[in-house]
């Protein structure tokens, strides 16, 4: 195990590079948890979250919300009304963070920042995902074409009319195209829920 002195630059140079890490990632670096502690203590490193370490001065986006979910939860995907946020496609501002989590995957349990999870299965949670870099941090988020898609799909959690707000928003800024929607929603056999909306906007112009 390095030096506590080493141990502490190590731990501010990791988090200068990567933003924001949880307590498993510095313990991978040889980094011990009471060290961790002693900088929160001494207000050189803050912890916004159990688990979750970030610099005090760091440079905090409007996604900064976003990153801290995808650190406590690795495998998740942002989705539904944060994805629509992010892409700017809806005026809603979401109470909690949407994630797309593996059908058979763990639930984390997490006291903030407030998550609400979906079950994704198979290819619905790896298709139509990019990865954006928000605050050094790789953060997962489905594309807008699939946001849609999935917005539609679980309209019953978040609203026909968010679902409708963010294909009409997509449509008229040209974040998406009627054919990806078609693609998209036919795998997730909503396609038939979504044709008369689809239709109805391109033939306004949205």
């Amino acid at each position: 195990m390095p030096s506590t002195s080493a141990q502490r630059l190590r731990a501010l140079d990791l988090l200068k590079t990567r933003g924001m890490l949880r307590l498993k990632d510095f313990v991978a670096e040889g980094i011990a948890p009471e060290t961790l502690a002693r900088l929160v203590r001494e207000e050189v490193v803050i912890r916004p979250a159990r688990g979750l370490y970030q610099l005090p001065d760091a440079h905090v986006e409007a996604a900064h919300t976003l990153a801290e979910a995808a650190v406590l939860v690795p495998k998740g995907v942002v989705c539904l009304t944060s994805a629509l946020q992010y892409h700017e496609l809806t005026l809603q501002m979401p109470s909690a963070v949407w994630m797309a989590i593996d059908r058979v995957a763990w639930r984390p349990k997490i006291d903030y920042p407030a998550i609400r999870f979906v079950r994704f299965t198979g290819s619905a949670l790896t298709e139509g995902v990019e990865r954006h870099r928000i605050e050094n941090v790789d953060v997962p988020i489905t594309n807008p074409a699939k946001t849609i898609v999935d917005c539609f799909r679980y309209r019953t959690k978040i609203g026909l009319d968010v679902a409708m707000e963010g294909l009409r928003e997509g449509l008229r800024r040209r974040r998406c195209k009627p054919d990806q929607l078609w693609r998209y929603a036919r795998k997730a056999r909503v396609w038939s829920v979504m044709r008369p909306y689809v239709e109805a906007m391109v033939s306004d112009g949205a």
